[in-house]
């Protein structure tokens, strides 16, 4: 076991930051998601949600980190910013000149919403830092796949998601983990373990590229969810692969999106 000292530093050599600082950006991107709903709570509610003692410790915080008040912040343009550096991502492993965003309202690829209720689950996981950088995600995918077979765990549900939202989150800061579902093994070295609740989910499936996912994922937040009288669950998204990750290589995709959410 780690004495604290070795524990911080452990921590901040892994990470970039010390705990607490960790800890109080997870906070604050985490409001800033709340903010960015359609019916946001009160920044009170909000403060209180994501650990701030008060609304007063939450705005002095938040014009610590982004220079204004949340009351004077343009949620609207963040997420805008963010997303354009998703997409040059997109378009750049897609080799397309334009990520085409959706009209409002619109939904040419007629994507349909099944709701789901998932029972809870155990997955063994890798954590990958910097997935947009590089082949860090595949590398990561090949190690478990191959962890998987010698425990004969390969063939269960393959999972992909990530706790950090990438129109709020720097890519720099986001972190994905590919994962499978697995009940009976012990977490050792990078292989780590997760219990998931059992939760309801808004499940959309894709079969294309990456540009089409990404399409589905803003058409099911942006478009579906406002309307739907739902709200997100305090869960990340998952993607649900159908069969193994990359079993139909690096350019079409069969996976299922599913948004974790909650009634009212």
């Amino acid at each position: 076991m780690l004495s604290p000292f070795h524990f911080h530093r452990v921590f901040q050599a892994m990470v970039g930051a010390t705990p607490s600082e960790f800890v109080k950006r997870l906070r604050l991107e985490k409001a800033l998601g709340m903010m960015a709903r359609s019916r946001a709570p009160s920044l009170t509610s909000i403060a209180l949600a994501c650990g701030f003692s008060s609304s007063s410790d939450f705005s002095r915080c938040f014009k610590q980190r982004f220079g204004v008040p949340p009351r004077a912040f343009d949620v609207g343009a963040w997420r805008k910013t963010r997303g354009k550096e998703l997409e040059a991502i997109v378009e750049q492993a897609t080799l397309s000149p334009r990520v085409e965003r959706l009209p409002p309202r619109r939904n040419p690829d007629e994507f349909k919403v099944r709701i789901r209720d998932i029972p809870a689950r155990s997955v063994a996981y890798i954590r990958v830092a910097r997935p947009y950088q590089g082949d860090a995600v595949v590398k990561a995918v090949g190690r478990l796949v191959a962890w998987a077979e010698r425990h004969g765990l390969a063939d269960g549900q393959w999972l992909g998601y990530q706790w950090d939202n990438p129109e709020i989150t720097s890519l720099e800061d986001c972190r994905y983990y590919v994962a499978v579902e697995a009940e009976r093994f012990a977490p050792r070295g990078e292989v780590g373990r997760y219990e998931f609740p059992r939760m309801t989910v808004a499940q959309v499936e894709i079969r294309g590229g990456i540009d089409l996912e990404l399409r589905a994922l803003q058409w099911l937040f942006g478009a579906w969810l406002p309307r739907s009288g739902l709200v997100p669950d305090d869960h990340p998204c998952f993607e649900a692969w159908i069969g193994r990750p990359f079993a139909h290589g690096m350019e079409y995709f069969e996976i299922h999106a599913q948004l974790p959410i909650r009634r009212g």
